[in-house]
């Protein structure tokens, strides 16, 4: 019996059920091919050549319709073989419709071939063609291929035939293009021709075959769509299980993924979240700016943008497509569309789905925020049973770390509502300024171009660069004067750090409030590693400002009254609080107004009830310099050189069991002559960080300005290493408040609204705190003289009075008597030396003595005189008077405030 083969394949896939796939993939083929050419030829409609791409490295918005792709193929396509590329989209397209409607395309390879022919005679031809004035290329309309292509074919005609004239090769090109052109595309006849003929030859074959194509044709179709149905049930299945897989890594649910991205669609879809780049036709510059700012109180922008839906699309794409969107805070992705001038005009690029890292855009606040807020926070692991502090005055600094302790929730503070976001003004609002703005530059003789439109929560920054030969100083004066020009508040004026830049900041026609929820739910704040972090408010394009006290070490505030300084200091409170337990932090509040810090009396950080009386607070300051020397002798016995360092020594030996123990030498042998030495053990505990909160330092200064003053100088200059941290506030910034002793110890300043050019000078060294708006407008200087300007944050009464509550029923304060109680030394250099407050210390005495023999002497009795004599403060002089006055040694002022001396005029007669 003879075996036969058996063609499993044959069974499986019939000729006629191949054959038929095999036309509809060169239909789906064609439809492919039909897509490229289309992708193809809209790429080049869309061609610029300021696009970012191989050959221009710019950091510009792509223009291009088909985005980053579609710029570097066109623009590879434009500098090699020019407008001639646009026969490769014709070839192209006929071979999609070829294919697409049935019909085979022969010969492949060769037509390839011919294409590529094709493509650089019509390349050419082109650069044959004159050039137009604005073309951007350094090679003609052909590219760099068409210009060799043409200087082959036109070296005959003007060498051996001298035509002067390039039109022959330009019509010989055309037509060699064309020709190779219609082979390439197969829309000939004649070679279908040729086939039908070859077909005829077998009619029995073919006849078959064709009659048999007819009856298969549905089952080809079913079996077709059969593979596709399991090819996309597959595809859908797979596309499940990763999601599944991502929601198990990341921990994330579709419904949260869902409501973030719909928030970021409402905060992205708004004008103001929109980046924004002008300048001037034919600028090169490139500029961004920080997108939306999470801080609404404010109505919709009067003009909304043209492109809102567009950007809010961009920003979907962008978190879906992102690997880490789980979090829109400040510091994360932006969109970055400009608004670029091109041929003389204006208009609008597509925005890329781009994400840029780092200094942050906000793009609201998802739904992670409000379950961080409702989650108590958990204990700190790692902290061990301490003993309590052993000090030289015998206190405990309070708290053992092992009570429940909870950090004050986010639920505390007010969470800004999605209806209050973006008031932001519209792009086209921005392009107008711009160019007013440079109108007004110009009349006043500031020749210059805005390169930079930064819009953010409360002003927008223009950045100008000025013509060769314009001071900044000139523009600068200018301030008023542009304010006016441009129907604004103020503007303030200054000189952009390390760029050939002058930064005019206009307050924008809406303002929008920065709520203190968003500053602590950022990453800047929740994430941060700083010792004590204080979340200030936000620059100015709406990024975070959380900055390290520790680093500072000490911060000088100014503002007058309503200028926001009361609100910046409990946010600087708050922000303490909320990041730090009461074994972390002390706080000594000193208020001699007694309404702003009063608020906070009873919580378990203080050290002390809130000092009101100056002569207390004069005490609490001292007690702070002992408690400075007694640290630093704690960690001068460790061999440490901060209490950071002391804190991580003590902690390891805690945690270890070990008991810290130092040699120390306690005499000589008499015998021997020998030192002796003995060991001493530590019962050390870990140190918390003290910081001291004056809120109004001109009361201190009126009263006692020497003592305040010594005191403020010896603690900013020494008690950084020992952790403990002034933060001095002022409504009076002039000289006799912030001396030059306290301002060359105090680095960092913060300065808020003040009434005049002179209080800037004072805390700033330079003008522009005049020109702020109020309300938690702030300039900030960093160490090295950096200013910044920062929008404070806004804090309601209700939300500190609900985090005092909460931290009230955490537990209470373990006050030190120490702090406020007068020493035996305080009659002789505490507040007024003793004789206004009854005191009768022996320095007093001799001060009293000598005004009186001055008096005598003299014979004139005045408070501003014996000040004048005795070089003491005026409080202490009036006293001396009115002891005087009291004792019978002057009389009481008449109604000229004139006193008669009624002591005997010395003698001084010998004997």
């Amino acid at each position: 019996m003879k075996l036969k083969y058996i063609n499993f394949l044959e069974l499986l896939f019939p000729s006629e059920l191949r054959r038929a796939i095999l036309r509809h993939l060169a239909a789906l083929a064609g439809i492919g091919l039909l897509a490229v050419a289309l992708s193809f030829g809209l790429s080049l409609a869309s061609w610029t050549s300021t696009d970012p791409s191989f050959n221009h490295a710019t950091t510009a918005q792509v223009r291009n319709w088909l985005g980053q792709t579609g710029a570097n193929v066109a623009d590879i396509a434009m500098q090699s073989f020019g407008l001639g590329a646009i026969a490769l989209a014709l070839v192209l397209a006929a071979w999609g419709w070829r294919l697409a409607s049935g019909r085979p395309l022969r010969r492949p390879l060769r037509r390839i071939l011919i294409t590529g022919l094709a493509l650089a005679l019509a390349g050419g031809f082109a650069s044959g063609l004159a050039a137009p004035g604005g073309w951007p290329l350094v090679a003609g309309l052909g590219g760099m291929f068409g210009d060799l292509v043409f200087a082959a074919a036109n070296w005959p005609f003007t060498e051996l035939l001298g035509f002067r004239a390039s039109t022959p090769a330009t019509l010989l090109l055309a037509v060699f293009a064309l020709a190779t052109a219609w082979y390439a595309s197969a829309i000939g006849t004649a070679p279908e021709k040729i086939y039908r003929q070859r077909r005829r030859r077998k009619p029995s074959a073919g006849g078959a075959r064709a009659d048999e194509d007819q009856p298969h044709d549905s089952a080809a179709l079913i079996g077709l769509g059969a593979l596709v149905h399991f090819s996309f049930s597959a595809f859908a299945m797979l596309r499940r299980f990763l999601r599944w897989l991502f929601t198990v890594i990341t921990g994330r649910s579709r419904n949260e993924e869902q409501s973030r991205l719909k928030i970021a669609m409402a905060r992205a879809g708004g004008p103001g979240s929109n980046d924004l780049d002008w300048r001037p036709s034919g600028g090169p510059a490139q500029i961004h700016r920080s997108d939306d700012f999470g801080d609404g109180q404010s109505d919709p922008a009067p003009r909304p943008a043209q492109t809102r839906a567009m950007f809010g699309l961009a920003a979907l794409r962008r978190l879906w497509n992102s690997d880490d969107g789980d979090r829109t805070n400040a510091g994360e992705g932006r969109i970055e569309p400009h608004l670029s001038g091109q041929d003389g005009g204006w208009g609008f690029a597509e925005p890329g789905g781009e994400a840029n890292g780092h200094e942050g855009g906000d793009l609201g606040f998802d739904d992670e925020h409000d379950a961080a807020a409702n989650v108590s926070p958990e204990k700190r692991a790692g902290k061990k049973r301490r003993k309590k502090a052993s000090s030289n005055t015998g206190f405990n600094f309070g708290g053992d770390p092992d009570t429940e302790y909870q950090l004050p929730p986010l639920t505390l503070l007010s969470k800004p509502s999605p209806a209050n976001i973006s008031a932001t003004m519209s792009n086209e609002i921005l392009t107008e300024n711009a160019r007013m703005l440079e109108g007004v530059l110009e009349d006043f003789g500031v020749r210059g171009q805005i390169i930079n439109v930064r819009p953010g929560p409360v002003v927008t920054l223009y950045e100008l660069e000025p013509a060769p030969g314009i001071k900044s100083s000139r523009v600068i004066g200018l301030a008023d004067d542009i304010a006016r020009s441009m129907s604004a508040i103020s503007a303030r004026v200054a000189v952009v750090p390390g760029r050939n830049a002058i930064g005019i900041e206009l307050p924008n026609e809406r303002r929008e409030t920065v709520f203190f929820y968003d500053l602590l739910a950022s990453d800047e704040y929740s994430k941060t590693k700083q010792s004590l972090p204080m979340a200030l408010g936000k620059n100015i394009g709406g990024e975070p400002v959380v900055t390290d006290l520790a680093r500072m070490p000490h911060l000088l505030v100014a503002g007058t009254t309503g200028s926001g300084k009361s609100v910046g200091i409990n946010a600087m409170i708050l922000s303490l609080l909320f990041h730090l337990r009461p074994d972390e932090c002390k706080l000594i509040m000193i208020d001699p107004k007694m309404l702003e810090l009063s608020v906070y009396d009873g919580i378990p950080h203080l050290l002390s009830p809130v000092v009101t009386e100056p002569g207390k607070a004069v005490v609490a300051l001292k007690w702070a310099v002992r408690e400075m020397e007694d640290r630093y002798k704690k960690m001068s016995k460790l061999g440490v050189r901060n209490i950071d360092g002391f804190n991580t020594r003590v902690r390891d030996a805690h945690a270890k069991g070990e008991v810290l123990t130092r040699t120390v030498q306690t005499g000589f042998d008499r015998e021997t002559g020998q030192a002796v030495y003995e060991t001493e053990e530590m019962d050390l505990s870990p140190l918390p960080y003290i910081v001291i909160f004056v809120d109004e330092m001109a009361d201190l200064m009126m009263v006692a300005g020497k003592d305040i003053e010594g005191t403020i100088q010896r603690l900013a200059q020494m008690a950084r290493a020992a952790g403990l941290h002034l933060i001095t506030a002022t409504q009076r910034p002039s000289v006799d408040v912030i001396t030059g002793t306290i301002k060359a110890n105090f680095p960092t300043r913060i300065s808020f609204q003040v009434t005049s050019k002179i209080d800037s000078r004072t805390i700033l060294g330079e003008m522009g705190a005049e020109q702020l708006l109020g309300q938690g407008d702030m300039l900030h200087m960093a160490g090295g003289g950096r200013i910044g300007r920062v929008h404070g944050a806004f804090v309601s009464d209700e939300e500190v009075e609900s985090v005092v509550q909460f931290l009230k029923r955490q537990g209470v304060p373990e006050y030190l008597e120490a702090v406020t109680a007068e020493t035996e030394d305080s009659g002789e250099d505490g507040y007024d030396g003793g004789i206004g407050s009854g005191n009768s210390g022996s320095e007093a005495d001799q001060i009293y003595d000598q005004a009186v023999a001055i008096v005598a002497r003299d014979r004139k009795a005045s408070t501003s005189y014996i000040q004048r004599r005795l070089s003491i403060g005026y409080n202490r002089a009036a006293t001396i008077i009115e002891r005087m006055e009291i004792e019978g040694a002057i009389s009481a002022a008449n109604h000229a405030g004139k006193r008669e001396v009624l002591l005997p005029e010395p003698s001084y007669e010998d004997g």
